[in-house]
C-alpha cells in the first residue's frame, strides 16, 4: 500500500508579514498531482492543518477545495488535528465528510477506531491520534500522570489492544502530533512543554508498522518506522537549510517500509546573511541570494544610516534586519541597578546610545544630551520653586 505522508500545512500563516496563501495553494496543487502521478492509495495529514484555532476565511476556502479535490480522486485521506488547530472546529461534520473518504480524527475518544483499508495482502488499519493536551485528556485517555509520554502511551495501549483483536497479519499505521526524542526543532513550532518535558521516546510507537508524525517542521527520520514529514513551506528563517518534502511510503506485505522524499515547490529561497553592511552590498558571493527572502544581521561597530533601504536596493525581499556589532562588550551579569550605581544621567544616556547604535555618541550628540539634561534640571527647579511659593 502506498501512502503519502504530509503535515503542518499551517493554512493561513504568513512569513514575516508576507501572505503565503498563494504558495500554500501551489503546494496543494502539487500534493494532488503527486497523489495522481504516483498512484497513492491513502493520504496522511499529521496535524496543524490550520495555523490557528480560528483561521481566516481564505484559509478555510483553500481547505475546502483540497477536500473536494482529494475526494474527487477517490483516494482515502486521514487527517488529525494538531496543537495549532481547534479540534472541535476542524472535526465539525467529520461523520458526513467521512462518507466521501476524508477521515478527520480530532476526538481523543476515537483514537482506537481506525480507518481500515485493504490491498492484495490484507487489511491496513490507520489510527489517527489528534494532538493530546495532557492536562485536558489525562483522565479521558486513562493516563497515570500529566505528561505527553503518559497520554501518548495510554493512547497507544488502546491502539495495540484494538490491533490485537484484528485478523492476523493486519498492518498498522499511526498518525500523531508530538515532539519525539531525537527530533530537531526549528523556531516556528509552538512550544508544547509540560512540566519541563515535551519529548516522548520513539518507543511509545512500538508495535505499529509506521508512525506518521507532525509538529516538527523539518523532514526527518527518527528511525525506519517513525518519521516526520515536516512542513511544506518554511515558516521561519531557522528553516533556511531545510529541504521541504513529503514522504512517499510503501508498506509491504509483512509491514516492510520503503520511503522516499517528494520535493515540494519553493515559493522563494531563504538566506541568512551576516556581516558589515558594505560587505553585504558588495560581495559577489551574495549574488545568488538577490531574489531570496533575506534575514540580515549587521555586524558594523556603529549602526549604519538607512540600513534597510540600502539593503533592499540589492536584496528587494529583505524581511528581517538585526544588529550584532562586533566587539560589543558582553553583559557582566550585574543587575541593572548595579550597572547604574555611581553614574550620572549623562553617562547613562550615552551608554544607552552606544548600546542601541553600537557606537558611542560624538561630541555634538553629547552636547545635545547635556543641553537636554540642563533644560530638565532647570525646568524641574523652576517648577519646585513655584510649588514652594504656593
Amino acid at each position: 500500500m502506498r501512502l503519502l505522508h504530509t503535515s503542518d500545512w499551517h493554512l493561513g500563516r504568513s512569513f514575516h508579514r508576507v501572505n503565503l496563501l498563494g504558495a500554500q495553494a501551489a503546494f496543494i496543487d502539487h500534493l494532488v498531482e503527486t497523489v495522481r502521478a504516483h498512484e497513492v492509495d491513502a493520504v496522511l495529514v499529521a496535524g496543524d492543518v490550520y495555523d490557528r484555532a480560528v483561521p481566516p476565511l481564505p484559509a478555510v476556502e483553500l481547505f475546502d477545495r483540497v477536500l473536494h479535490r482529494l475526494a474527487d480522486l477517490g483516494v482515502p485521506t486521514v487527517m488529525i488535528s494538531g496543537n495549532h488547530d481547534s479540534a472541535r472546529r476542524l472535526g465539525v461534520g467529520a461523520g458526513l465528510i467521512g462518507r466521501a473518504g476524508i477521515h478527520l480524527r480530532t476526538d481523543p475518544d476515537g483514537c482506537a477506531d481506525p480507518v481500515v483499508l485493504a490491498d492484495g495482502h490484507g487489511d491496513v488499519a490507520l489510527y489517527g491520534l489528534p494532538y493530546l493536551e495532557p492536562a485536558l485528556v489525562k483522565d479521558r485517555i486513562g493516563a497515570d500522570r500529566v505528561s505527553h509520554e503518559a497520554v501518548l502511551g495510554a493512547a497507544m495501549e488502546r491502539i495495540r489492544a484494538d490491533l490485537s483483536g484484528r485478523a492476523p497479519g493486519t498492518r498498522s499505521v499511526v498518525l500523531a502530533h508530538a515532539f519525539v526524542t531525537g527530533g530537531q526543532a526549528s523556531d516556528s513550532e509552538r512550544d508544547i512543554t509540560v512540566g519541563g518535558v515535551e519529548a516522548v521516546p520513539a518507543s511509545v510507537f512500538d508495535g505499529v508498522d509506521y508512525a506518521a508524525l507532525g509538529h516538527l517542521h523539518g523532514c526527518q527520520t527518527i528511525n525506519e518506522r517513525v518519521r516526520y514529514s515536516g512542513s511544506p513551506l518554511a515558516y521561519s528563517f531557522s528553516e533556511a537549510d531545510h529541504r521541504k518534502t513529503m514522504w512517499l511510503v510503501d508498506l509491504g506485505p509483512a509491514g516492510e517500509i520503503s520511503a522516499q522524499r517528494i520535493d515540494v515547490p519553493v515559493p522563494r529561497p531563504l538566506a541568512r546573511l551576516r556581516g558589515p553592511l558594505a560587505a553585504l552590498l558588495e560581495d559577489p558571493a551574495h549574488t545568488a541570494h538577490e531574489d531570496a527572502w533575506i534575514e540580515a544581521t549587521l555586524t558594523d561597530p556603529v549602526r549604519p544610516d538607512d540600513p534597510m533601504a540600502r539593503l533592499t536596493a540589492r536584496f528587494p525581499h529583505t524581511l528581517s534586519l538585526a544588529f550584532d556589532p562586533e566587539g560589543r562588550e558582553e553583559d557582566s551579569g550585574a543587575s541593572y541597578a548595579q550597572r547604574l550605581r555611581g553614574r550620572s544621567d549623562q553617562e547613562i544616556a550615552e551608554d544607552f546610545v552606544a548600546h542601541v547604535r553600537g557606537g558611542g555618541a560624538d561630541e555634538a550628540e553629547r552636547a545635545v544630551l547635556q543641553a537636554a539634561f540642563e533644560d530638565v534640571r532647570t525646568s524641574t527647579a523652576a517648577a519646585d520653586g513655584q510649588e514652594a511659593r504656593r
